[in-house]
């Protein structure tokens, strides 16, 4: 049975307020999702996709049809100018716009093996840098993202966009402050794991190339204006910075952690290569 919309209803402003509202958001648990993609990856991935909507006049294309068959959602046909405003579009509506649940935020979600690599993001104040971010260490073989304190929202749209779907790939946990975070790390240390908290900081201790990075190590990236916080900068066992030239004096956070997250994944290749070699 397909629901039609073609009116501001109740149910449509309850989704437009999941574009704007974080605090609707959280306490519906739920989030919207625009794009081939990031629906496609969802759905492979077992995400909860709670509605799928399309236009009640656009002829759906082969994969629409395939995921309104396969992804065992509830289906709404809605005005194609109502649809355009969920999606964020001033002209035209996307195909298919996806309502998704939200997993718990708990640090459980993050394996953590003898090859852990994980990324801390302290109080980002940008929800594109989140999701550039979250797109970066599934790039280079992350496996979680954990963003602390006062932040912007992982579930803020800009977030979801600029992750382009790897926000279904790898596991990112918001938490309050840096406690339940240590109380994660110690718990992993205490079964023998030893991750190395390491952070990033245009004034850090050595640079990035002579850090030895093969190790399971957490990193820590802060805020895009003031960088980590005290809290972080004491429970750090060393930190980083980026060699730079050029006029400028250091990346934004997206950046920087894109950088380092490539030399991590460059040490790693190279120290298996060498292994396999001897």
């Amino acid at each position: 049975m397909v629901q039609r919309i073609t009116s501001r209803n109740a149910r449509f402003q309850q989704w437009q307020s999941l574009l704007s509202n974080r605090n609707k958001r959280q306490r519906a648990g739920e989030f919207l999702v625009q794009g081939v993609r990031p629906i496609s990856i969802a759905v492979q991935r077992g995400w909860p996709v709670l509605t799928l909507v399309h236009s009640t006049e656009r002829p759906l294309s082969r994969w629409a049809e395939d995921l309104l068959r396969d992804a065992g959602a509830e289906r709404v046909a809605m005005d194609p100018r109502l649809l355009a405003e969920l999606g964020e579009k001033n002209e035209a509506a996307p195909e298919v716009v996806a309502v998704v649940r939200m997993p718990p935020d708990d640090l459980s979600r993050i394996d953590a093996g003898s090859d852990f690599l994980g990324v801390l993001f302290d109080r980002p104040s940008g929800p594109g840098n989140i999701g550039t971010v979250i797109r970066s260490a599934d790039a280079f073989g992350a496996d979680g993202l954990i963003v602390t304190g006062h932040a912007a929202d992982v579930y803020d749209p800009k977030s979801v966009r600029a992750s382009t779907g790897s926000l279904f790939a790898l596991p990112a946990v918001r938490v309050p402050s840096h406690r339940e975070v240590v109380q994660w790390l110690e718990a992993r240390r205490a079964r023998g794991l030893d991750i190395a908290v390491v952070g990033t900081d245009e004034g850090g201790e050595a640079e990035l190339f002579d850090a030895d990075l093969t190790g399971p190590v957490l990193l820590l990236v802060g805020n895009e204006t003031k960088g980590l916080s005290a809290a972080w900068r004491e429970l750090c066992d060393r930190t980083v910075r980026i060699p730079m030239a050029g006029s400028a004096s250091s990346l934004n956070a997206a950046g920087a952690a894109t950088a380092v997250l490539y030399e991590v994944s460059r040490q790693r290749i190279a120290a298996a290569r060498a292994a396999g070699r001897n």
